[in-house]
């Protein structure tokens, strides 16, 4: 015959007792390397999504007339934008090293790789919005009438929508690492 458990209405039933008899595993204590690996999952992915919905403001700031305060704003976005690049190199390399799957997981991954490639396609395309923001931002200033030409601007949003879809695949990698793809 099996044990049976206490019941709810029980006035000797505490917290203590139901843990003795119970299996709780989950709630035993994190290594630290189990920390560190979580802490670093999590900075990374708000900083991911954090130049995610950078682009995508980018995006909708460039869709009509661009205003002298639009265009500096835009230019202080993307240096937090490159800011938080670089955050997520860092961050990723931090996984990479300091992470639970260990280099191998990665250096060995094809799926690591093409994202990896993404990200790197996605630096490059940021490239001309930068320098274009730049540039107007600069000319904004020394010119009241400054209007930004139309060829740039169109040629702005392509760029930013091609960094988006470049994200996208980023996104779709990231999944399919997490789940044991490529290695």
């Amino acid at each position: 015959m099996g044990v049976v458990p206490p019941s709810p209405l029980d006035p000797t039933l505490n917290f203590r007792t139901c843990t003795q008899q119970a299996n709780l595993s989950w709630l035993r204590k994190e290594t630290p390397m189990e920390t560190t690996d979580l802490l670093l999952a999590i900075v990374h992915h708000i900083l991911v999504f954090s130049v995610a919905a950078l682009i995508a403001c980018e995006s909708v700031l460039t869709r009509g007339e661009l205003s002298a305060a639009a265009i500096k704003r835009l230019a202080g976005l993307d240096r937090h934008y490159g800011i938080l690049a670089m955050l997520v190199i860092i961050v990723g390399a931090g996984r990479v090293f300091y992470g639970l799957k260990g280099w191998e997981f990665y250096v060995y991954n094809w799926v690591f790789w093409a994202k990896m490639i993404s990200f790197l396609a996605v630096g490059l395309l940021s490239i001309i919005p930068t320098m274009r923001f730049l540039s107007w931002n600069r000319q904004a200033s020394a010119n009241a009438n400054f209007t930004v030409p139309a060829a740039e601007l169109s040629s702005v949003r392509f760029y930013l929508r091609a960094e988006m879809v470049g994200i996208v695949l980023i996104l779709i990698f990231a999944a399919a690492m997490a789940r044991g793809y490529g290695y």
